[in-house]
């Protein structure tokens, strides 16, 4: 068999955003675009920030083609890699240098290089259910083994349950704040019980423990919440971002590992990221976009977040008002709904409506599905009768005003 027994386990295991998402382009070949719903993918609607594309076209327009898209040190250019930790100071009160920072290919890129530095066979990375599909891949691409820690009933980290499930292999604990896909934010005090617990660890197996603290969603927050910054908390915590959606930059594959001073063996730490990088295939993160994000750190983006938090309560109210119940997100840009029949047949029962949504196994997170509102208004306003008439399918009450 010419392709591998790891590789064929994450082809069977990891398609189903993809596949609804390829649902969703036939469906909308079938009955037109604009009367299909789909809510698969997290594919920012909003566009870039108008400095993002004026800054690239002045960078193509007056900077040296060489400069502009030639190599640079594997971490970054330097200039950038400073300017991302003087904003972080700025912002979080760290205490960064250009040193503590490596630019990277997105978040992705970032985990992946973090993990591939810190594990070996059989080392473990305790995360929370529900999850980001490809956190397991990623822990199994450096034959690690993802530990499932469970959440309580607001889908937040249940720390007697966690305290179970140490050993003296466990190498790091992920986290995802605000969490895709139940759109919740760890607050301060959870953040600082998972650091007491992880410290307790540490003193029990003798062993160093890094936090993962995985946040492309970091500023896609509501209602005033703010979330906490893991390394106020936590020494060995490592931050990995992106400005994908930010910036709505999915697309461009940028982002950074920041690495405080306080992580053991810090230094070696930035140089195996360094490295990792380079052993992966991605070398250095893109040159041009490094350029950009030099320019467009302190773009304001609360335009681009009013937007995400319309959408929040329409969707939400649509679906309230029809009888499903769902989490009211605090962050991010997806709707935690759950499934009032079996999954799987609540995905079909959607789909028979026009409705596209991600079933919740996907994400390790039974009995619910997931849809994304980084859509058009339109698309979410004109999806009210479809999801209608699936709650009257289904017998559920509606709302009384």
């Amino acid at each position: 068999m010419l392709i591998s027994r790891k590789m064929e386990k994450m082809v069977g295991g990891n398609t189903a955003i993809r596949q609804m998402f390829e649902e969703g382009l036939r469906m909308a070949r079938k009955y037109g675009a604009e009367n299909v719903y789909d809510f698969s993918l997290g594919n920012p609607n909003v566009p870039a920030p108008p400095a993002v594309n004026e800054s690239i076209r002045r960078l193509v327009d007056t900077v040296d083609s060489v400069q502009l898209h030639g190599y640079m040190p594997n971490a970054g250019y330097p200039a950038v890699r400073a300017a991302v930790a003087e904003s972080l100071n700025r912002r979080f009160g760290t205490d960064y240098g250009a040193d503590n920072i490596v630019m990277s290919v997105g978040a992705a890129s970032a985990m992946n290089a973090v993990l591939k530095t810190i594990l070996d066979p059989d080392d473990e990375v305790i995360t929370f259910r529900p999850f980001f599909v490809d956190y397991n891949n990623y822990v199994e691409n450096y034959s690690g083994k993802l530990v499932l820690a469970e959440t309580d009933e607001k889908f937040l980290p249940d720390m007697e349950k966690l305290e179970k499930l140490y050993s003296p292999r466990t190498k790091a604990v992920l986290i995802n704040n605000p969490n895709n896909p139940t759109g919740v934010i760890y607050p301060a005090e959870v953040i600082q019980a998972l650091a007491d617990s992880m410290r307790r660890a540490q003193e029990r197996f003798g062993t160093q423990i890094m936090l993962i603290s995985d946040e492309p969603y970091r500023e896609l927050a509501y209602d005033g919440l703010e979330v906490p910054y893991v390394t106020h908390f936590y020494d060995n915590a490592v931050v990995c971002y992106s400005y994908s959606k930010s910036l709505s930059l999915p697309g461009e594959r940028i982002g950074y590992v920041a690495v405080p001073k306080s992580v053991y063996r810090w230094e070696d730490i930035v140089s195996g990221i360094i490295i990792s990088s380079r052993v992966l295939g991605m070398i250095n993160a893109p040159s041009l976009m490094q350029h950009v994000i030099l320019e467009c750190l302190d773009t304001d983006i609360s335009q681009n977040v009013a937007v995400y938090d319309k959408h929040r309560q329409l969707l939400y109210r649509i679906l309230t008002e029809n009888g499903f119940e769902a989490v009211y997100p605090q962050g991010a840009f997806y709707m935690w709904i759950k499934a009032p029949i079996e999954e799987s047949a609540f995905v079909e029962l959607c789909k028979k409506h026009r409705i596209l949504v991600v079933i919740g196994k996907a994400f390790y997170g039974e009995g619910y599905v997931r849809a994304a509102y980084c859509v058009s208004e339109d698309c979410i306003r004109n999806s009210a009768p479809s999801w209608k008439a699936v709650a009257e399918e289904l017998g559920l009450k509606k709302k009384e005003a």
